[in-house]
């Protein structure tokens, strides 16, 4: 028996039961109790003579009164008495429980009432009710079950169907004209467009069409817009469907929506199918203790589909995922994910693509730069930049203006990474600390060889907690990183707390999230880079996740010795980093108090005025330089 005949043999059940239920405590009750009388209503109507004639049943007895005509009445015709015939009204028939009376025949005889056992013959309409009452719920029930049968998604018979949405290709709306940055997977895909659109080109000389495409790369850059685009882009039908929806509470039901995916994929091909997320299910079996799993069952059944006996000409699977390193093997090999393709964050001349993409339709000032925008933003992804010119647009609008400038991009792009500001005012005190903690930041960062330059400067709260921010903006993409430059980023990080330790001669719990990632950072130098003297080239991490946000964690199979290296090599990298800070603020006093001067009266400084100060303080060094050797020049004879 198959799961539709389980769930149709439960639901027949359940039918019945209520059919049951209905008549047993509800039509039945009130059928019978409308002219019910007690059994000692009926002894007193059987002494008083009042009843005519008896029908006894096995439970109930049904009995009809006389006529209740008084003698003085009655008309008189010529001294002749008649008598009033009249039809026999409902009310003179009762209905009373038959209990165990061994004198009831007895009594029935001494009171001349004619009685016997019928078989008791219902009205056409009596008949009606009787029948179709007590199965009215079970005909609707069989009609709401018939009816989603046929269709409908919430079916109780559709835990098998798969729940992928089809688009044709026309429908999907993507184009790769509608996508920005995305470089070589763009020029990947289009191979297999070229397979769909024009199959028999590549049949003579003997080439396959690929079985499936794996799109790995961080979250937010477009792995489901470059699937949608190569619907789009060959017209064939598109099956869209998340890994989760696979998955269900029954046992089978993964495998089952599976099948069916394929076999609808069959029907409307060539075709791609779009599994977003794919991790959700193809997860590594090495993963799962339990072997048995639904899980498991759901991975067997699209191994399978995607490279068994049968052939599936003509369908391309597609999948999605940031977490890579977790798949099943059997999933990744040639045959099922021919190709991973990596979708990675957008390069300079992606991202200025991706932004005139989305700023195609925004009333942009003349004096907008996209390039400038796309040079300040190394890092984001699409989702990112998108989520910019949006917000951009938003501001230009609230501040009620004809088109968006330059300024609301720049505010737009703080907002993404600092957050929204808040108007909350802070303490003189307070204030004071937090100017001198980021000028502090922003002074390092100056005065450190290596380090990315200062954007802005700001000490007004934001809404992800910062009482003030330094903004630093890389001046190019950034793929290698060298050891000089992590410990300069690690100075940078705790240029607050010496500014804090130089000034007030006590640090502040304002720097607990700098010593976070300034830790985070050594213990990444020490344990997966290979970059302490001690310890040596070796990795003393376990596998990080890929592409998602978190680091590696130590290994728990190093002993103590290690373990203690570790921390001591951690903390002397921290040590020196504070130290380097305190050193260059130390030297360039002056100009850490001028800048925290100038951010306590403008709340937020830039670039360009910070530098006035250090180039300010760097002449008058200089010049200093030049006439201390003229002063110091013994006199001539």
């Amino acid at each position: 028996m198959n799961k539709g005949q389980r769930f149709s043999v439960w639901y027949f059940l359940i039918a019945l039961i209520a059919a049951w239920l209905f008549s047993e405590f509800i039509y039945k009750p009130y059928t019978e109790s409308k002219n019910e009388v007690p059994y000692s209503d009926f002894l007193s109507d059987l002494e008083n003579s009042k009843i005519e004639n008896a029908d006894i049943t096995e439970s109930r007895i049904i009995y009809k009164l006389k006529e209740n005509v008084s003698p003085d009445k009655r008309p008189i015709v010529g001294g002749v008495v008649f008598t009033n015939k009249r039809t026999t009204s409902q009310n003179d028939t009762k209905s009373v429980v038959r209990l165990t009376d061994p004198f009831l025949i007895e009594r029935l005889s001494s009171a001349d009432v004619k009685f016997g056992g019928i078989v008791h013959r219902d009205s056409f309409i009596d008949l009606l009710m009787g029948i179709l009452l007590p199965m009215l719920p079970l005909i609707i029930i069989w009609y709401f079950i018939f009816k989603n049968m046929h269709g409908g998604g919430g079916s109780i018979f559709s835990f098998g169907r798969s729940k992928a949405k089809e688009l044709q290709g026309e429908m999907s709306g993507v184009h790769f004209s509608d996508i920005g940055g995305a470089g070589e997977a763009e020029v990947e895909l289009r191979e297999i467009i070229d397979f769909l659109k024009d199959p028999k080109r590549f049949d003579k000389f003997g080439a396959k069409l690929p079985r499936g495409v794996l799109l790995v790369g961080p979250p937010g850059t477009g792995k489901t817009l470059l699937a949608k685009a190569c619907a789009g882009e060959a017209g064939v039908p598109f099956f869209f469907i998340t890994g989760s929806s696979f998955v269900e509470m029954f046992v089978g039901v993964g495998a089952a929506r599976v099948r069916d995916l394929f076999e609808q994929a069959k029907k409307k091909a060539p075709c791609i199918i779009f599994v977003d997320e794919i991790d959700a299910i193809g997860q590594s079996r090495m993963r799962n203790f339990n072997s048995n799993s639904e899980q498991e069952a759901t991975l067997n059944q699209l191994l399978a589909e995607m490279d068994g006996f049968e052939q599936n000409n003509g369908v391309v699977i597609m999948g999605a995922t940031n977490r890579p390193e977790i798949l099943d093997q059997a999933l990744l090999r040639p045959g099922r994910f021919d190709r991973q393709i990596q979708v990675v964050l957008p390069t300079e001349e992606g991202r200025e693509e991706i932004l005139r993409i989305h700023t195609k339709k925004l009333p942009l000032d003349p004096a907008i730069n996209l390039k400038s925008i796309a040079k300040v933003t190394p890092g984001f992804s699409g989702a990112d930049l998108a989520n910019i010119a949006n917000e951009a647009s938003l501001l230009a609008a609230r501040r009620k203006a004809d088109k968006v400038s330059m300024n609301d991009f720049d505010l737009a792009i703080e907002r993404v990474v600092a957050g929204l500001q808040r108007k909350t005012p802070l303490t003189p005190d307070v204030r004071k600390k937090v100017a001198y903690h980021e000028s502090g930041h922003a002074l390092v960062s100056c005065y450190m060889p290596g380090s990315d330059p200062v954007h802005k400067v700001s000490i007004i709260p934001t809404t992800k907690g910062a009482l003030g921010y330094t903004l630093n903006m890389p001046n190019e993409d950034k793929y290698l990183i060298t050891e000089a430059e992590l410990r300069t980023r690690m100075a940078v990080m705790l240029g607050g707390r010496a500014a804090e330790l130089l000034v007030f001669s006590e640090a502040s719990t304002g720097a607990s999230n700098d010593l976070e990632r300034a830790t985070e950072t050594a213990r990444r130098m020490v344990t997966e880079f290979g970059m302490s003297e001690k310890l040596g080239p070796v990795r003393y991490a376990s596998p990080s996740m890929m592409y998602l946000a978190g680091s590696a964690e130590v290994r728990t199979d190093i002993g103590e010795n290690t373990a203690d290296l570790i921390d001591g090599e951690i903390k002397r990298l921290v040590n020196e980093a504070q130290e380097s800070a305190v050193k260059i603020l130390r030297e360039h006093e002056g100009v850490l108090h001028e800048v925290a001067g100038t951010l306590q009266d403008k709340e937020v400084i830039s670039h360009d005025e910070i530098q006035a100060i250090v180039d300010r303080e760097k002449s008058q060094s200089d010049s200093a330089m030049t006439q201390e050797p003229q002063e110091n020049q013994p006199a001539g004879n």
